[in-house]
Parts: C-alpha cells; structure tokens; sequence
C-alpha cells in the first residue's frame, strides 16, 4: 500500500500577511462606505428623481455598482474564509445562499419599480445559466488548467448537479414556447404552480443528499486533496475553529446586508438607464447576474488555482441550481402576487445556445477531467451570449 504523504504545514509569509491584511483593511472602507451610501440614498433619495438629470442619475447607477461590487468583495473574502473551516459541501453552500440572496433581491426591486417587465426573469435566469456554465466554468477550468496541465473532480457529484440543471432548465425557458394554454412564450398559473413547486422540492431533496446520504460525492478527491500544499485539509466538521467560524459569518452578513439595501436604487438605476438610452432589456439580466455571481465565480477561479477543481464545480453547478431551485420560485411568487405575467420561453438564437452550452457542461463533466481546452470551449460560448444579446 502506498504511503500518503505528509501534510507540510506552511507559515504564511510576511507578503501574504500583507496582502490579506490590506484585503481586510479595503474591506472594511468599501463595507463602510456602502453602509454610507444607503442612509444617504434613504435620506435624500427622494430628491434626485425631481432633478430628471439622464447623466446623473446613470452616473449614481455606475457609482452604486461600484460600491455594491466592493461589498460583494468583502463578502467573497469572508465566504473564503468560512471555506476553508467548513468542509465541503458547506463552504460551497454560503458562496450559494449569499449569491441567491443578491439575486433576489435585485430582481425584486427592478421588477416592482412601477415599469413591468416580464421578461426580466427569463433574462436573467438564461444571464445566470450562461455565466456560470460557461464563464465561471470557462475560467476555472482554464485557469486551473494552465497551472496543473489536468484536474481531476468527482464525476458522480458534476452529473447529480447535471441531471437538476438539464430538464429544470428546458422546462423553464424552452417549454413555455410551446405551450397552447396562454398565447406566447408564458405559461398558465397551473403550469407555473407546477414548476415552481418542482423547483423548490427537487432542490430541498437535492440539498439532503449533498449535505447528507451522498455528501461524499462533492467532496474532493483524495488526489485533489495531497497535491494541494498550500493549506491542510480535516474533513471532520467536529475539528472546527467556531469562534473563527462566527467571526467570518458576521463579517459576511454586515457585508451583505448594504448590497441587499442598495440594490432598491441600483434597479432604479438600470430601468431608467435602459429605457432613456434603448438598450437591450436583456442587459438587466446580465448585470443582476454578473453583480450575484461575482462572488461565485471568485470563489471558482481560486478553489480551480489551488487545485481543489471539486469546490469550483461545487460553486459553479450549484449557482446555476440555485438559482433554479430558489430564485425562481419566490421571482414567481411576486409576480403573481402582483399581477404580473412572465415572458419565459427564449428565442430561437438563445435557445440553441442554451442547449449547446448543456451538450458541452455534458460533455466535459462527463469526462472527470479538466483541462484548457475544455475550458476555451466555454468561454467561446460565453463570449457568443455576449455578441448576440448586442447584435441579435
């Protein structure tokens, strides 16, 4: 029987204590000035919509994004941290809530800013499947692929993810195209019940199994596992530091909570943007997404660079699930509270690119191995959703 090798523990160096306390030190400036930002928005907000201003009011959308990202920041930092004390799938699981919960919440609040707009939904569901089936797996893949020539992962746990994401996914954006009950890419308050019900049971039932029954199948290989040198790894959750676990769960809800408060201002910001300047609805999809998935899509890179290629598959499979599993249901309960009717079948262009991107996520999971070049394929069809949402 061959010998494991033993695990070397590394002091951190006198750069790296630098840089993680100057990330700390950022961290805390960018939290503060957005809890800054939201009572002086809650305070005066009101003022600015009587000025009509088109530049100033993108202006203070852009300058929300930025404090908004800059939170995001603190909030991948501290999700790292929690990490790396929790074993997997848990450290993946509060990437996954925290993402959920931005999502939602500026979801919510460009959909009732008093301008309907049905298909805002769709977008950012399809914004969400594109970005991190294909962006966030594109880079991580080829990130960890270029440092490690070829990672492996655990095949049962990327297909358990696989067999969710594939049918869930056709069932919400290419069905509705094809239904008779209502007129157009929409469904019936039947239908939406039906999915909406079905997506929240399947990922319940999902969540048992990978934190329960089966968690051994999102866990890192033993392989993954003794070629990272850079820190050590326990898999017992019982080993835990919980004075630093609490630390770093606070320091990611106090960072969380301005990006939850702000995103009211920042959806305001984006349906007057995109309606003064006719720009592709499909945009408020992206950015909702691109602001909820920063975090994950973090997180992957790291986890991929660190050749721990499980967590970044864990991160991002389980973005796009959630987003299935939780988004959706409570987007849809919204709208139907109020009245709304939801676009969701997407377009021929955007339908064949959702179903090639789940043909490659196939075809590269399948494999149980990851390198460059599957990770190029992605991002080709990554850079495509981009060229069609601006040349449809």
């Amino acid at each position: 029987m061959r010998k494991k090798k033993p695990r070397v523990k590394i002091r951190p160096t006198p750069q790296l204590a630098n840089r993680t306390s100057a990330g700390q030190s950022l961290g805390i400036v960018s939290v503060s000035l957005g809890w800054m930002a939201w009572g002086v928005l809650y305070s005066y907000g009101g003022v600015l919509h009587t000025l009509h201003q088109q530049s100033l009011i993108i202006g203070l959308g852009a300058g929300i994004f930025v404090l908004m990202l800059g939170c995001v920041l603190s909030v991948v930092r501290n999700a790292d941290h929690l990490a790396d004390l929790l074993p997997e799938p848990y450290g993946t699981l509060v990437l996954t809530l925290a993402s959920t919960t931005i999502e939602v919440s500026l979801m919510l609040q460009m959909m009732l800013d008093g301008k309907e707009n049905p298909t805002l939904l769709r977008d950012t569901l399809f914004a969400i499947l594109m970005i991190s089936m294909n962006g966030m797996v594109g880079m991580a893949i080829t990130s960890g692929g270029w440092r490690y020539r070829e990672q492996g992962f655990n095949l049962r746990g990327a297909l358990s993810f696989m067999q969710l994401i594939t049918p869930l996914s056709m069932l919400l954006l290419v069905l509705p195209n094809y239904t008779t009950s209502t007129k157009g890419p929409t469904l019936d308050v039947r239908q939406e019940i039906y999915l909406g019900v079905l997506s929240v049971v399947v990922y319940l039932l999902f969540l048992m199994i990978q934190t329960g029954r089966h968690r051994s199948y999102f866990d890192h290989l033993d392989e993954a596992v003794e070629a990272d040198s850079n820190r050590p790894y326990t898999p017992s959750i019982l080993n835990r530091n919980w004075s630093s676990v609490f630390k770093f769960a606070l320091g990611l809800v106090i960072a969380l909570f301005p990006v939850v408060l702000l995103s009211e201002y920042l959806g305001e910001s984006v349906n007057y943007g995109i309606h003064e300047l006719n720009a592709p609805t499909a945009l408020g999809g992206l950015i909702i997404a691109s602001l909820g998935l920063t975090p994950e899509g973090m997180g992957a890179v790291r986890a991929a660079l660190v050749n721990r290629m499980q967590r970044a598959v864990n991160i991002c499979l389980g973005s796009a699930l959630s987003t299935i599993g939780l988004t959706v249901p409570i987007i849809m309960i919204a709208a139907s509270f109020h009245g709304m009717e939801l676009v969701l079948g997407l377009g021929g262009t955007n339908t064949t690119l959702l179903m090639a991107t789940l043909l490659i996520a196939l075809m590269t999971f399948v494999s149980g191995g990851a390198n460059i070049l599957q990770g190029i394929v992605h991002l080709m069809l990554f850079l495509g959703y981009f060229i069609f949402i601006l040349f449809p």
